[in-house]
C-alpha cells in the first residue's frame, strides 16, 4: 500500500479513485489516455504527484481557454496553501518570471537578448554546432547525442546570450537535474544549488569583463532611473533565463530527432530538401512530448470550464501534448505535414500572458541545429533499439537519459 500526505492527510494511493499525473514518461508514444481524455473527459480530475487533486484539461480549445484567461494565474500557484502540482525547486516569487522582470522594468534588456537576429547570434549557434559535431566525427561513433551535442549546444547559446564564460556552463547545468525535478515534496539540494547559482550570478554582475545580457543588467545600476534594482533581482534574471532556457530548448531539440529517428521518410527528405528544416521544426514542436507535466494555473474565481465547474482556489493543469494531437484542430494529427494550414497553432511555447518570449530563439535554435546534423551527418541513426533508451522520471521534461547515435 502506498500513501502521501495533503496538507496533514494520509491519501491511500491504492484506494484512490483518481488517476494520477503525469502519465508514462516514455518519449517514443503519446500516452495511451490522452485519445479517451480529449475525446470523452476533456476537462478530468487527477491526483498529482504532490497528493493534490486538480484539473486536467485535454482539449485543444479548453486548453487555449485557460491559457488566453488571466483569470487562470500562474503567479498563484506559487502561494501558501494551495494545491501543487509538485513542490516548488525554486522560490515562490520566482514562479512569475516575466511578470517579475516586466515589473522591475527589465522587459525589453531580455527581449532583446532573446532575438535571433541580434547581431551575431546566427553566425555564433552556426560555428558552435559545427565545432560540436567537428567533435563528434572526431571521437567517431557511437556518440551520446545529448551529453555531446544538444545539452552543450544549449547551455552554449545561454552562456553566450548572458555574456558569462563557456566555462561556467558545466556548474550551472549541474544544477538542472534537481531544480526540473518532479517531487512530492521540498527537496534540500534544490535550494543550495539556488544559493550557489545566485552567488555565482552576482560574482558576474561585478565583473567587468561580462557582457551580454548581464553586462547590460550591471550597468544599468549606475542609472539612477534603475535605483530600485537590486544584485540579487539582477542575478535572478540571470539564473532563471539559464535554467529554463537551456532545459526548455535541450529537451525539444533532444525530441525532435528522437522524432526524426522514428520517421526515417522525413529525415531523408530534409536531408535532400533542407529548406524544409524551418516547415519540420514547426511540426516537430506541435508532436513533441518533451514537456511532461501540465502547465498549471490557479483559478482566482469560479468558472464554467467546458462541462465543469471550476472552483475559487483550484489548481488547473493545461495538457499540451493532448491539445497539440487535438484531432478537431490538427488534422490527421499523428502525422508530421509540412504543409499544415496552421503550423503555429499549436501550444508548446505556451499562450495567453505567459505566451514564452523566447519562441524565435529557440525555433532557430533548432533549426540551425538540426541542418548542421543532417548536413555532416545525413545517415544519423540511433545505435540502440528505439525500446534501449532509458526515460527520465520526476521530472519536469521528458527526455532520454541517454542518445547514443551513429551516422
Amino acid at each position: 500500500m502506498t500513501t502521501a500526505t495533503i496538507t496533514g492527510c494520509p491519501v491511500n494511493h491504492d484506494a484512490d479513485p483518481l488517476p494520477r499525473f503525469p502519465f508514462d514518461a516514455n518519449g517514443t508514444r503519446l500516452p495511451s489516455e490522452i485519445a479517451h481524455l480529449i475525446t470523452s473527459e476533456p476537462v478530468r480530475r487527477v491526483r498529482t504527484i504532490a497528493g493534490a487533486e486538480a484539473w486536467l484539461v485535454s482539449s485543444y480549445p479548453l486548453c487555449r481557454q485557460v491559457l488566453d484567461d488571466a483569470r487562470y494565474s500562474l503567479k498563484d500557484t506559487s502561494a501558501p496553501g494551495m494545491p501543487r502540482q509538485y513542490a516548488l525547486t525554486i522560490p515562490p516569487e520566482v514562479v512569475n518570471n516575466m511578470g517579475n522582470i516586466t515589473g522591475a522594468g527589465l522587459r525589453k534588456a531580455v527581449l532583446r537578448a532573446l532575438n535571433p537576429k541580434a547581431p551575431g547570434l546566427e553566425d555564433w549557434l552556426r560555428e558552435h554546432a559545427a565545432h560540436l559535431v567537428d567533435r563528434l566525427v572526431s571521437a567517431g561513433a557511437p556518440s551520446d547525442l545529448r551529453y555531446d551535442f544538444t545539452i552543450p549546444y544549449s547551455t552554449g547559446l545561454h552562456c553566450y546570450i548572458l555574456g558569462i564564460p563557456q566555462a561556467d556552463s558545466a556548474a550551472l547545468y549541474g544544477s538542472l537535474d534537481v531544480a526540473f525535478m518532479n517531487s512530492p515534496r521540498e527537496i534540500p539540494a534544490a535550494a543550495m544549488n539556488w544559493d550557489r547559482d545566485m552567488a555565482h550570478m552576482v560574482m558576474r554582475l561585478n565583473d567587468p569583463d561580462t557582457g551580454g545580457l548581464m553586462g547590460e543588467l550591471a550597468a544599468l545600476r549606475e542609472d539612477p532611473a534603475y535605483d530600485h534594482l537590486t544584485d540579487e533581482m539582477l542575478a535572478t534574471v540571470g539564473v532563471t533565463m539559464f535554467g529554463a532556457g537551456v532545459i526548455s530548448v535541450m529537451g525539444f531539440l533532444t525530441m525532435a530527432i528522437v522524432s526524426l529517428l522514428q520517421n526515417p521518410g522525413l529525415k531523408a527528405r530534409l536531408v535532400a530538401e533542407p529548406e524544409l528544416i524551418p516547415a519540420a521544426v514547426d511540426e516537430l514542436l506541435r508532436i513533441n512530448l518533451s514537456i511532461a507535466d501540465g502547465l498549471p494555473r490557479i483559478a482566482t474565481e469560479t468558472m464554467q470550464l467546458g462541462d465543469v465547474t471550476v472552483q475559487k482556489g483550484e489548481l488547473v493543469l493545461v495538457l499540451v501534448e493532448a491539445a497539440n494531437h487535438d484531432p478537431a484542430e490538427f488534422d490527421d494529427p499523428h502525422t508530421v505535414r509540412l504543409d499544415r494550414p496552421n503550423p503555429n497553432a499549436h501550444l508548446s511555447f505556451g499562450g495567453g500572458g505567459h505566451y514564452c518570449p523566447a519562441t524565435a530563439l529557440g525555433k532557430r535554435h533548432a533549426q540551425i541545429a538540426i541542418e548542421t546534423l543532417l548536413d555532416r551527418m545525413p545517415n544519423l541513426d540511433l545505435a540502440v533499439p528505439i525500446e534501449q533508451l532509458v526515460w527520465r522520471t520526476g521530472f519536469m521534461k521528458r527526455i532520454p537519459e541517454r542518445l547514443p547515435i551513429l551516422w
